[in-house]
């Protein structure tokens, strides 16, 4: 689980990153990413929507991504916040190549 330093909670952190922030797509989500001096560890929000299913279909993908950004987050720069946007379809994608593809995303291109 994420610490709350850790995560994004206030909705016009989520705009600003959406809005300015730089945009990575990969197959399964949508990731921007923002430089955020203000904080001193990176931090995370996650946007999940009706389209990628029902409630227990949202909730397991965001759990899925929650437990990823736990262990990339110490590898990337601490003054960055990310926005994760789940696709349709991630739901029916295996949690390695999941892994694999954010984590290559987040690493390569999110300033680790």
């Amino acid at each position: 689980m994420l610490a709350k330093a850790n995560r994004i909670t206030r909705g016009e952190d989520y705009r600003a990153t959406v809005r300015r922030g730089r945009r990575l797509t990969t197959p399964n989500a949508v990731l921007y990413v923002r430089r955020n001096d203000t904080t001193p560890t990176p931090r995370f929000g996650f946007i999940v929507s009706k389209q990628v299913g029902v409630a227990v279909v949202r909730n397991t993908v965001r759990r899925r991504l929650k437990a990823l950004c736990a262990e990339v987050r110490g590898e990337l720069d601490p003054h960055t916040d990310i926005v994760i946007r789940a696709l349709p379809g991630v739901d029916s994608i295996r949690w390695p190549e999941l892994r694999g593809s954010l984590q290559q995303a987040l690493r390569d291109r999110a300033g680790a």
